[in-house]
């Protein structure tokens, strides 16, 4: 949290307050509303606690925290309300992260609790639990909420409704394909219809005379039931079996309430007038309806609204009205109702003059997601005034005119005075938006489009919106003009000196166009450094919204000038996909190969599975905030917590001098060159300072920023090339020899250089880090609860701080919300800065870190650069690969030198190169310590591979796809990689023969072309990228794991191994593989949790090694077992129950705990000398990839994409698509969306939550996903656990394939224009990079170039 002391804003005087009381004297102190069908009844409501604070505080933990700002969707609940707008029953999907508690009074709160269990779940539940839907399972619970909320309101959705319900759910772990497949079994297309003689009705209306009826056309009732599709197995959706509304609330009397504290008051007026009173009485008061922005407000930027008056409840405010020439819309109308009134509104005026309302709907198509369109309103978002709103330029733009109301008057704004200027406005202190008209479109001559850029297409915030409208006469001359934009300004802003030239111009010339365009690069002279950057795309947005307006415009009046091909919007299909459900036929067991769900599945759907943070509080427990420095780099002047320990509730200040001993701040491996606590230097923007210990959460935190720090700035480094200019790097150095690089440049045909450069990746698990330290009285011994994939490392340092021999901790992990490697290392700072505190306090100590937090404190993916040279033969075959390669470590080491370390074992590909030279370098930098991220390098040394392949591809100018094939390893060429690791069981090459013909991909090649040259601004690209991924820690000694399995009386089993479970599905194939091993059911098997007393000295859970290691160890100790058992299986026969085998052993005092190990073979590479095997053995896979771009935005969408992996004997189908799908949407993000971005002048991390990083979400996956698994072959030379193959970060690197079809298709769009140089393409590929690489004359006029010394407003890394 930022330190600085925060004054309360704002500031109520004596007289505001006597006559705010005066007026709300009678008003009542009590909140009335249901929770899951119960009436609940609070007289001493919290003013500060949210819905979500409420909810985890009665112990309904299954709403999860992941973000605190609306944009992630894991504390999804339902509200169920009667709707003054529509007068009916609504079923509202909400953030419980954002709603105040006073915006429940009156209504159903519904939680994931509420509507099922695992003995008797929702059919929602249900389907997406055994449909595989569930990983880890934080996010599970929000979704179910989403798609119950859906159903709801509708019973029979469309595929459409389904696919939009989840637009403001996140998910990091499945890729979205199985949780839509779920939900679209609900849907009306899951047979068709609902009545579809299919399906067992009557008939659909559509059957019926002669296909030309529909629903409401002609008669439909022909008194039969509907019935509902259920998928075989799955229970029934019954909707009139749902949790009713409960009928006191239909009788709810909306009462006037005032309560709260001395620190903040809430308000509830009933009615317009009782609002008005508070108004005039107390103008400063907040006024909130969704809570959307206030809600972060509060949270982030820590304001303290002593006077908040929620307005949600006021009918009057809610109203709209069909006029003549405009429609009237209640200021706190929400979106979602807009939205319906709009389409309504289009029925009433028609098409043409219902414009305005068709631009209002398309952008709250994407305005951020349902929970929050459910709350939102059009008076919050102009009172806000935020210069990106979606909807304040249309309302510009169409003339509307905003009625505010105060007590005494009523006064009309018109819409084009309204913003005043950066989040200001006109509207009077008194005074509150009591609603907008908005004037419908003349019926003739008037057109109107808005528009919208984003980095993501769903629920994203916009870089650029527009909404441009355009008056002509007879004559097609221009009337009257509004171009109205956001983004481009402090304020929504008219393009002032475009209008006036239109004004008057015969709109058809195209003289026209080119004068606006001119005029619209002088409204808009962006300067580089511009706040929020991206000046270059930014003024292209500009110029490119007008040029699809005017040909818009032109094509309506059926000029011939139109340039229809810049008209309109890429659109998406409903997205399907096909998986192979045969793949594991011919080596299926018993148990193992079969296609099972996750076993924990239904407890993360119901909500009943407990993370870190929803174990019940302790006695005397206490909350930790982190004190987090706000410089890169600066001399710690001054630390002084007096202020903060004066504050009511707080416990204690823990710093660097509470550790057991100076050396015992230190921590890292496998260097040791890291503090706990800062002590007298900061490094990095995010490093701790110290811990504040309070009662509460919320007081811990408003002490931590009670907090005062004293810097002095040092200079810092950023970026790898400022590292290598200040030759900044940590001592880690390695190299990799083979063969005679120099000779064979010497002797090729053709030499060329390039560079390669992708940024990091933010984790984005859903569930942050968290960790809950309980110390006990005696001995000095700590239990830790901790979100860890690494125990044993967490239990080593806990017991370091402490001061205690690692005997006395216990670590334990029952699951994660998601790892990925961000919980591999970085987890441990956290647990031990909580243990220090624990130990200092001797008390139970507490902390779950805020998504910023989390994100400023625990490391990305390393961004890398690779510079190189390669030679090759004059028909296309590789001959040399000379590589620097560098990485930016961050602040510590941490892993990062095994990160470097694999990127140069990776940096082949699947590419046979008979001389390499390659090093590997770490940058040192004032960011964050960048850390493991599934992949660990592989993906960033493949990277630089293919950039390579497809840029001297291009210079040869032969087809890549042939490039690579001719140069990937083989039997007939070579199999030994440059670090002399022979290649086994290598399927590369038939794989990608097979994925070409099963996606059709040289016809789709054809087709490409030809689209290609029939479209000029929209382009299509195809990519197809092999994979090879090798399995094992590269550090020798972590290739170890122990397990221990109990057989108790009763015929059950106790597992316990070294693996953690963060959503993988290793804990189901442990149980897997220990029923097969004692052939009894898999039910009969239990793997309780992880911890560090019952398999000791565990490595991390990472490298896609855990279930070859934990599974064989496993293995080895039901094989101790089964020996022991033998005798008795022989006595009671082949068909004994483990239960008998059990009794009768036990009576005879035979042991039935085994304790197994497994140390990986024949491995052990010697680093220098480039001897010695590297890896067990490769994964391999090989995926295809097809975009669609719209040049004139850099907006695109994959349209397909095929993936075959190769993964041995799986030991389960289902576990491992579902692993497939989960790193390809990741991978794709990688690649493509999600890019950090650090704030140049304050050194800090911009890119901190959902808001502006952006992780795929459902609408971002390939609109046709296929996925198989490798058949028909044997694996003769892999010695796993059933032959199968390590299958968690292979996939992830395939997503670069939709990446390189975005080059692809570039490649088309910049031919367009005639430029054929090479491009030269970063990671990742955002709509921004995709617009400014094509090379049309739009993009070439809006360029804008640093003056001299100037720089970005941001920095990537």
């Amino acid at each position: 949290m930022a330190p600085g002391i925060i004054e309360s804003e704002p500031a109520v005087s004596q007289q505001s307050t006597r006559s705010l009381a005066t007026v709300t004297e009678g008003y009542d102190d009590t909140l009335r509303f249901y929770l899951n069908g119960t009436k609940v009844v609070l007289d001493d409501a919290d003013p500060e606690v949210t819905l979500l604070e409420y909810l985890r505080g009665i112990g309904l933990t299954g709403t999860k925290l992941g973000c605190a700002e609306g944009g992630c969707g894991a504390c999804t609940v339902v509200v169920s309300q009667f709707n003054p707008t529509t007068k009916q029953i609504y079923h509202a999907s909400v953030n419980a992260c954002l709603a105040p508690l006073v915006s429940v009074d009156g209504k159903h709160v519904i939680t994931v609790e509420g509507i099922g269990n695992v003995k008797n779940p929702h059919p929602v539940q249900e389907r997406i639990a055994k449909g595989n839907g569930s990983q880890c399972g934080f996010c599970t619970p929000g979704i179910v909420m989403s798609l119950y909320a859906l159903l709801r309101n509708t019973e029979t959705p469309s595929e459409h409704e389904v696919e939009e319900a989840f637009d403001g759910n996140l998910c990091r772990c499945t890729g979205y394909r199985p949780i839509l497949d779920a939900a679209q079994s609900f849907s009306s297309a899951a047979t068709g219809c609902a009545k579809a003689k299919a399906n067992g009705g009557g008939g659909c209306c559509m059957d019926k005379e002669g296909g030309g009826g529909g629903c409401g056309k002609g008669s439909l009732d022909d008194g039969q039931p509907i019935k509902r599709f259920t998928p075989p197995g799955f229970i029934e959706y019954k909707p009139d079996t749902q949790l009713i509304f409960p009928p006191a609330l239909r009788k709810h009397e909306f009462k006037p309430l005032a309560f709260g504290n001395k620190k903040k008051k809430w308000y509830r007026p009933a009615t317009l007038q009782q609002l008005l009173e508070i108004k005039s009485a107390y103008p400063s008061a907040k006024i909130i309806g969704g809570s959307s922005e206030t809600q972060i407000e509060i949270k982030f930027k820590a304001m303290n609204y002593s006077a908040s008056v929620f307005v949600g409840d006021i009918p009057e405010l809610r109203q709209f009205n069909f006029k003549d020439d405009y429609l009237e819309i209640g200021g706190n109308v929400i979106l979602t109702d807009l939205e319906d009134i709009c389409r309504d509104a289009l029925k009433h005026y028609g098409e043409v003059k219902g414009q305005p309302f068709a631009a209002i709907l398309k952008q709250l198509r994407y305005f951020a997601g349902r929970q929050i369109r459910n709350v939102g309103t059009p008076a919050g978002n102009l009172a806000t005034a935020s210069p990106i709103s979606d909807l304040n330029p249309v309302f510009v733009a169409t003339n509307a005119t905003l009625v505010a109301k105060s007590l005494d008057k009523t006064t009309e704004i018109p819409m084009s005075k309204f913003f005043t200027g950066y989040r200001q406005t006109a509207l009077p202190a008194d005074a509150i938006i009591a609603s907008l008209r908005i004037p419908v479109a003349k019926e003739k001559g008037d057109f109107i489009q808005a528009f919208k850029q984003a980095k993501r297409k769903d629920d994203d915030i916009a870089i650029v919106n527009a909404a441009l409208r355009v008056e002509l006469d007879d004559a097609q001359v221009v009337k009257d003009v509004s171009l109205v934009y956001g983004g481009m300004a402090p304020t929504t802003i008219a393009a002032k000196k475009a209008m006036e030239f239109l004004q008057g111009k015969k709109f058809t010339e195209l003289q026209t166009l080119e004068g606006v365009m001119s005029a619209l690069e002088e409204d808009f002279d962006l300067r580089f450094g511009v706040p929020g950057g991206m000046a270059t795309y930014r003024k292209t947005l500009a110029l490119g919204f007008f040029y699809k307006f005017y040909h818009e415009v032109l094509e309506k009046l059926d000029a011939e000038e139109a340039d229809t091909q810049a008209v309109g919007e890429i659109e998406r299909d409903i997205s399907s996909g096909e998986k192979d459900h045969k793949a594991g036929e011919a080596y299926e067991q018993k148990i193992l190969g079969k296609e099972r769900p996750h076993v924990a599945a239904m407890q993360q759907c119901t909500g009943e599975a407990r993370y870190t943070d929803d174990i019940p509080l302790q006695r005397g427990e206490l909350y930790g905030c982190l004190v987090l420095s706000t410089k890169a780099h600066a001399k710690l002047k001054k630390v002084d917590a007096s202020a903060a320990l004066d504050l009511p509730g707080v416990a204690a200040w823990v710093d660097h001098n509470d550790v057991a001993s100076p050396e015992a701040n230190w921590w890292g491996a496998p260097v040791c060159d890291e503090v706990f606590f800062a002590v007298d230097e900061i490094f990095t923007a995010g490093q701790p300072i110290g811990m504040i210990l309070a009662d509460t959460a919320k007081r811990a935190e408003e002490a931590a920023r009670a907090v005062l720090v004293e810097y002095e700035e040092l200079p810092a480094i950023f970026t790898i090339e400022e590292a290598i200019e200040k030759e900044s790097f940590f001592q880690h150095y390695r190299y990799i020899k083979k063969g005679d690089t120099d000779k064979a440049f010497a002797e090729a045909d053709h030499v060329f250089t390039g560079t390669a450069r992708m940024g990091g990746q933010e984790h984005f698990y859903l569930e942050t880090n968290a960790c809950v330290a309980v110390p006990k009285p005696e001995f000095g011994e700590m239990e830790i609860f901790s979100s860890t994939q690494n125990p044993t490392e967490t239990q080593a340092y806990v017991a370091k701080v402490t001061g205690v021999a690692a005997n006395k901790v216990v670590t334990r992990v029952k699951r994660m919300g998601g790892g990925f490697g961000g919980k591999e290392t970085r987890s441990v700072q956290l647990a031990g800065i909580v243990a220090t505190a624990a130990k200092k306090v001797q008390r139970p100590v507490r902390c779950m870190l805020n998504r910023d937090e989390d994100i400023a404190t625990s490391g990305q993916r390393h961004p890398f650069l690779a510079r190189w040279k390669v030679a090759v033969s004059k028909d296309g075959i590789l001959q040399a690969l000379d590589t620097d390669i560098f990485c930016n470590g961050g602040w510590t080491q941490d892993l990062s030198g095994a990160v470097v370390e694999r990127s140069m074992t990776h940096v082949d590909g699947c590419y046979s190169i008979p001389n390499m030279h390659i090093r590997g370098r770490v940058a040192k930098t004032n960011t964050v310590s960048n850390t493991a991220f599934r992949g660990f390098g592989g993906p960033q040394g493949m990277f630089i591979c293919e950039t390579m392949m497809v840029e001297v591809a291009d210079r040869l100018k032969i087809p890549v796809e042939e490039f690579r094939r001719k140069n990937m390893y083989s039997p007939e060429t070579n199999m030994v990689t440059h670090f002399n690791q022979e290649i086994k069981d290598w399927y590369v090459p038939l794989m990608y023969k097979q994925v070409q013909e099963e996606s059709s991909y040289q016809q789709r090649r054809k087709e490409i072309e030809e689209f290609n040259k029939t479209h000029k601004w929209n382009k299509r690209g195809l990519a197809l990228i092999p994979t090879k991924f090798g399995i094992s820690f590269t550090a020798l000694f972590l290739n170890q794991a122990g397990a221990l399995v109990h057989i108790y009386h009763d015929g059950s089993i106790l597992v316990a191994h070294g693996g953690t479970e963060m959503g993988q599905g290793l804990h189901t194939k442990m149980t897997m593989i220990a029923a097969e091993a004692l052939q009894v059911p898999q039910e009969d098997v239990f793997i309780s949790e992880t911890a560090t007393n019952t398999v000791a000295n565990t490595s991390s859970t990472a490298a896609s090694a855990s279930s070859d290691l934990n599974g064989y160890a496993i293995w080895n100790a039901c094989k101790q077992l089964n020996e022991r058992l033998q005798p008795y299986r022989e006595k009671l026969g082949p068909d004994a129950k483990m239960k008998d085998l059990a009794h009768a052993a036990y009576f005879d005092r035979v042991n039935l705990s085994a304790q197994g190990f497994y140390k990986t073979p024949e491995i052990g590479y010697v680093w220098g000398e480039n001897k010695g095997q590297m890896f067990f053995y490769f994964t391999q896979g090989v995926a295809a990839a097809e975009v669609e771009i719209d040049t004139l935005t850099g907006d695109w969408t994959c349209r397909r994409a095929d993936i075959k992996m190769d993964v041995g004997r799986s030991i389960n189908p289902a576990i491992d698509y579902g692993q497939i799908e989960g790193a390809f949407v990741q991978g794709q993000g990688l690649f493509t969306t999600e890019e950090s971005l650090w704030h140049r002048a304050s050194g800090q991390l911009f890119t901190k939550g959902p808001g502006n990083y952006k992780i795929p979400g459902f609408r971002d996956i390939p609109q046709v996903f296929n996925v198989s698994l490798l058949k028909d072959v044997n694996w003769e030379n892999l010695r796993t656990i059933q032959r199968s193959r390590g299958v968690g970060e292979p996939p992830l690197f395939m997503g670069s394939c939709v990446f390189f079809a975005i080059r692809d298709a570039l490649k088309a769009a910049r031919a367009q224009f005639g430029e054929h140089e090479v491009l030269h393409l970063q990671s990742p590929a955002t709509p921004e990079r995709i617009r400014t690489s094509c090379a049309d004359p739009i993009v070439k006029r809006a360029w804008v170039e640093p003056r001299e010394g100037e720089k970005s407003f941001f920095v990537a890394i």
